[in-house]
């Protein structure tokens, strides 16, 4: 069945442009357009969306006002936004991801119209085929007799009751972790915003996290994360000395790696290196650096994402002897990298969102 999509901005060339890729897609059915949230709250209840297309800023109702009604009246249907890449339109983001939007893409900013138009093509394609993963996830895992058969699976991250498995696998460890790397994508914000306040604020060691992101979005992100946990979470900075106790989060638009700098001192380097798995920042790239600073006093987690961005940077981690832990199909927005490393064999802890915490804290 085709995916039916109402179209909501409050610009009429929004409107035309993304109804018309989106009509070149042959799993999607746009099913009408509202140019404002009080417009499209009506449409949802007569036209049953499975997802709105929605502008963060609009007249008579914007889009977090629209998401909290969607909330208060439980209405089946998810929210893709779409965001200017401005500070504002950045941190409204992050609350429409944490209020229950599927994801967002960023308006795109090229010089000419036509580079525009690829370019937000190739970001709603993406997240479109990340939407169809999260469908096939929840028809799975739905549960007979659900009071809400339709509910959308992003509104809130399910509680998972299956125990942690350890992939077929339990291999005595005696090595510490002394740092902790992370690769996330879709469904990371909130995920993470689940997870790293169960850190403690004295874990005694750096973390560093790949979240797919571009730019301006993640300084955002890193100051979401930092009001919520009892760790400093920055967004890393080119030349910085790593610290204990700090969450590094990739800058978006940049590649991130560790490297040795004076002494026994570690620093970040953040690099204009080239994409990796369409990606930047990759967590391919950032896993390498750590199995190579790091080697067996590490730890690597693979969470929430489409792709399989983090598989080939943990093969090489895993042969310097990291601990791996991949996040349980069940709790992910989408099983895309995550599955990528159960399938290949390379987690030795298969865990759900909320032990994913705990299971790190067990290899300090």
């Amino acid at each position: 069945m085709k995916i039916k999509v109402l179209v909501v901005d409050d610009t009429i060339f929004y409107r035309k442009i993304i109804s018309d890729i989106l009509e070149t897609f042959a799993d999607v059915e746009v099913i009408g357009t509202a140019n404002n949230g009080k417009i499209a709250l009506s449409r949802i209840k007569h036209l049953k969306p499975d997802l709105l297309t929605l502008d963060i800023e609009m007249p008579e109702m914007s889009g977090l006002q629209v998401l909290e009604a969607i909330q208060r009246q439980d209405l089946a249907t998810d929210c893709l936004i779409l965001s200017s890449k401005t500070r504002h339109d950045s941190v409204i983001t992050l609350q429409a991801l944490e209020l229950g939007a599927f994801d967002f893409i960023a308006k795109p900013d090229e010089k000419s119209p036509e580079e525009n138009r690829k370019n937000l093509a190739r970001q709603l394609r993406l997240a479109f085929k990340a939407y169809g993963r999260s469908l096939e996830l929840r028809k799975r895992y739905a549960k007979p007799g659900a009071a809400k058969k339709g509910a959308p699976l992003s509104q809130k991250i399910k509680k998972v009751a299956a125990a942690v498995k350890t992939a077929g696998r339990t291999r005595q460890r005696t090595e510490k972790s002394k740092a902790i790397a992370i690769g996330i994508s879709t469904g990371g914000p909130k995920a993470l915003a689940a997870m790293v306040p169960q850190l403690k604020g004295d874990i005694g060691v750096p973390i560093f996290v790949a979240q797919h992101m571009p730019e301006m979005f993640t300084a955002s992100l890193a100051g979401n994360l930092d009001s919520k946990s009892a760790l400093t979470v920055k967004e890393a900075e080119n030349g910085e000395q790593v610290r204990s106790n700090t969450v590094y989060i990739a800058p978006g638009g940049k590649q991130m790696k560790v490297a040795s700098g004076a002494g026994l001192a570690k620093i970040i380097r953040i690099t204009n290196d080239p994409p990796e798995n369409n990606c930047r920042p990759s967590v391919d790239y950032l896993f390498r650096s750590i199995a190579r600073e790091y080697g067996a006093e590490s730890t690597c987690v693979v969470m929430t994402g489409m792709g399989v961005d983090g598989k080939l940077g943990l093969t090489v981690a895993k042969a310097s002897g990291t601990f791996a832990i991949a996040q349980h199909e069940e709790s992910c927005v989408v099983y895309g990298m995550p599955k990528a490393v159960v399938d290949a064999n390379l987690a030795d802890v298969i865990a759900p969102l909320d032990r994913i915490a705990h299971e790190i804290m067990k290899t300090l």
